[in-house]
């Protein structure tokens, strides 16, 4: 056992055991549920929620791995993460962060898109976009599993394990929270706030120890086809949206800004790799001329409010996700 973990309260080292391999430690995320709640009582802490992509990191038997969401490896597309893990003093380690990149001064899930797919070395200076990994949890160390552990211990354990130099930072709290905090932070500019139950343990699903509080409304949805574009629009019109509820993809209406001319070409080329016969959805899409895709895209999409019908009210393209699994996407609905 490390020094750092031997440091441990005994009733904290009694809730160690040995880690299964990092990679499968990794491979199933803790995640916050949507939520209205603006009151907390006992004890919550407060984290800046970040508009990047979820990023699981081992370091184990000589190798460094980061790994998304979905469990897809990302090595080449953030080479100067990889090397930041590689040069820590502890070999043996297993942390959760969000990477993103920014835009006077604020995370930009746009900008982080065009660092998303580059592989290439020469492609990505090229891009001259900078990432950040925020480090936010530690889910293993030296063998030992840690997810058993209350979350500020495990937050004092991350702050200790690793050094802290770009493009890692560790993502900071606040110890006390609530409507007017996350007013605060609408002002700045954030995409809001992640409140978690200071002892939740890490726990390998979505879970109402972490909540997810909104300045607006944002989620992800999956790509069921498109609309030709009018007049001198390139690409496409919009695309059609949609997220599963069981096994049927609902349809949830049509987003037609937020697009450059460059991603309108682009992303015109890989619906047109996509297409199929038949619509996806369970339901009716009533768009002349449309045309259906595979349900494999899944867009980031902001909007102001659901109507009564379930459809999209103002909805604005942020940016494609490679993170996430079409078959995952579903309509976040807010606990109390």
């Amino acid at each position: 056992m490390s020094d750092l973990l031997g440091s441990l309260p005994d009733h904290h080292r009694r809730l160690l055991r040995d880690a299964p391999p990092g990679v499968e430690l990794a491979s199933r995320p803790m995640l916050a549920t949507l939520s209205d709640m603006r009151d907390f009582p006992g004890e919550w802490l407060f984290e800046r929620k970040l508009d990047g992509v979820r990023v699981l990191a081992v370091r184990e038997n000589g190798r460094t791995l980061l790994l998304s969401r979905a469990g897809n490896r990302l090595n080449d597309t953030y080479p100067e993460i990889v090397e930041a893990l590689a040069a820590q003093s502890y070999t043996d380690f297993t942390v959760d962060g969000e990477i993103v990149a920014f835009s006077r001064g604020r995370t930009d899930f746009a900008r982080l898109q065009q660092r998303m797919g580059l592989t290439r070395r020469r492609d990505i200076e090229a891009s001259g976009v900078a990432v950040t990994y925020y480090v936010f949890d530690v889910l293993r160390l030296e063998g030992a599993d840690l997810t058993r552990l209350p979350l500020r211990t495990r937050k004092s354990l991350l702050r200790q394990t690793l050094t802290y130099r770009a493009p890692l930072r560790m993502t900071t709290h606040r110890n006390e929270g609530g409507a007017e905090l996350l007013a605060d932070a609408c002002a700045r500019g954030w995409e809001g706030l992640i409140a978690k139950r200071a002892k939740s343990l890490y726990q390998p699903r979505r879970s109402p120890d972490w909540l997810k509080l909104k300045c607006s409304r944002t989620q992800e949805f999956v790509v069921g086809g498109f609309t030709e574009g009018g007049g001198t629009r390139a690409g496409f019109g919009a695309l059609l949206l949609g997220h599963y509820e069981a096994d049927r993809l609902r349809y949830a209406g049509k987003v037609g800004t937020g697009f450059d001319r460059r991603t309108l070409l682009g992303l015109r080329e890989v619906l047109d790799e996509l297409r199929v016969p038949a619509s996806p959805f369970s339901d009716r899409v009533r768009e002349a001329g449309a045309h259906w895709a595979e349900p494999r895209l899944v867009a980031q999409i902001a909007f102001t409010e659901w109507t009564r019908d379930g459809m999209l009210r103002h909805p604005r393209f942020l940016g494609l996700r490679d993170d996430k699994r079409a078959q995952d996407i579903v309509r976040e609905r807010p606990s109390a």
